[in-house]
């Protein structure tokens, strides 16, 4: 609903227009004072402001230079009985969107609002592509088996709206999922807003997801919009979502439910039309198992699920991620660097990278920043990755040392599962198995 911000110091007038307004579908509020109008302003949003010229104290030009120069984002509409060119130019000047003369017609103060809506949303558009442009999304590198199966699943799942569970470990590129379902869906040009649960304090979560009203705790001078509003027309990414207090799951799983956010404080409902996204590195299945995590949220964020494998299975992966930082790091740094040498790539493709992609990344701009070749080299590499060393399989020669096939599995099987950190998704991929013989094997073996 458009909200409308009315001044005029003629009462009559204020609660006439609020009337008129109201009746189509307009929601007004209404200062009989320019300076009172101007304090609202500042501590809450309205999409216009309507305002006579000629009013005591402040008149409606200064109030259009204070707007102009500290709400710039707000138009405003100027009402006066006086009109001629030369007061119509100083208004425009002092930056006013339009310009009507008394006796007017209700007609032409609706035209005037909706034209400058559509303004404002072109100006919020054209910013959020400027930013966009300046600070792209980082593509999704890799094209091993594992990850066209990622791509197969974002491109089918994005054109819907329905729930998203993006699970994986630390460093993996959860988010980088969530922001190319966000592009690929039916409102790409809408907000992709990003909240990491476990960075929030729990006393501060509710009020940064819900928002809050003026007054609803003591720091709490202004109103302010939560981050399910601030998403509207786009994506809610809910990063670390295994980390989030019991007591704000209820209130997660409501606001879900409902398609309704309550700000601390506040009386009325807000209504949000925002895709939900959530990520985690947690085992959800089995935080539910352990009452630390509701089955009924689990279920209800859990339609589809993406599982971001490790970056040690993602195989010629590296390398091709390895060039992409390397490109972007030699721009950044103004640097002449074009490639890796063989023996980098060998020493890459052998090494575990328990921190995955952002581990890789790191590695290469540090790799970048000290060469002082065409190629970064073994030198250039940080101390772990230069001296580490695969641990190859030893056959024991004492007979009585050797072990049966159904032993040397069950290793291979705990070995695998600690690696991927007990991702069970994860663990079936390298097994080269579906989830269900892989469960069958944990029974046998004893390991579930």
């Amino acid at each position: 609903m458009t909200r409308v911000l009315f001044v005029d110091d003629d009462r009559a007038m204020c609660e006439a227009m609020s009337s008129e307004l109201q009746a189509h579908g307009i929601d007004v509020v209404w200062r009989s004072a320019a300076e009172e109008a101007f304090e609202l302003l500042s501590r809450d949003d309205f999409d216009v402001v309507i305002t006579d010229l000629n009013m005591r104290g402040m008149n409606g030009i200064d109030l259009c230079h204070r707007v102009a120069e500290n709400r710039r984002d707000v138009p405003v509409i100027v009402v006066t009985a006086f009109g001629s060119l030369e007061t119509a130019i100083a208004t425009i000047r002092a930056g006013a969107f339009d310009f009507i003369t008394k006796p007017f017609d209700i007609d032409e103060i609706l035209l005037a609002v909706e034209r400058a809506v559509r303004d404002r949303s072109l100006r919020k558009e054209v910013r959020r592509l400027q930013t966009a442009l300046e600070h792209p999304s980082p593509p999704i590198v890799g094209s091993s088996s594992v990850m066209h199966g990622i791509h197969e699943i974002i491109a089918r799942v994005a054109a819907s709206d329905v729930g998203v569970l993006v699970t994986g470990e630390s460093g993996t590129g959860k988010e980088l999922v969530a922001q190319a379902i966000h592009r690929r869906g039916a409102v790409p040009s809408g907000p992709f807003v990003a909240v990491n649960c476990a960075a929030i304090p729990e006393a501060l979560l509710e009020s940064e997801l819900f928002g809050h009203a003026k007054g609803a705790f003591t720091d709490a001078k202004v109103p302010r919009r939560g981050l399910f509003t601030e998403a509207n027309g786009g994506t809610l990414f809910l990063d670390e979502i295994g980390e989030m207090p019991l007591s704000m799951q209820v209130k997660l799983l409501r606001a879900l439910d409902e398609r309704m956010v309550r700000p601390v404080g506040g009386n009325a409902a807000v209504p949000f039309h925002a895709r939900l996204i959530a990520a985690t590195n947690r085992n959800l299945e089995a935080a539910v198992e352990e009452r630390t995590f509701r089955e009924d949220l689990y279920y209800r964020i859990h339609v589809v699920h993406i599982d971001v494998p490790p970056l040690r299975v993602r195989g010629g992966d590296i390398l091709e991620l390895a060039q992409h930082f390397l490109q972007r790091s030699a721009d950044r740094q103004g640097k002449a660097v074009a490639g890796i040498s063989s023996s980098v790539a060998q020493r890459f493709l052998a090494y575990t990278w328990p921190g995955n992609v952002r581990e890789l990344l790191n590695c290469v701009e540090r790799a970048v920043a000290l060469t002082r070749f065409e190629e970064i080299t073994v030198d250039d590499l940080p101390d772990r990755i230069r001296a580490y060393k695969h641990t190859p399989l030893v056959v024991a020669a004492d007979a009585d040392e050797l072990i049966t096939l159904d032993e040397l599995e069950r290793r291979y099987v705990v070995r695998v599962l600690e690696a991927v950190g007990g991702n069970k998704s994860s663990a079936a991929r390298v097994l080269g198995l579906d989830r269900t013989t892989l469960y069958r094997m944990l029974d046998r073996f004893g390991l579930r």
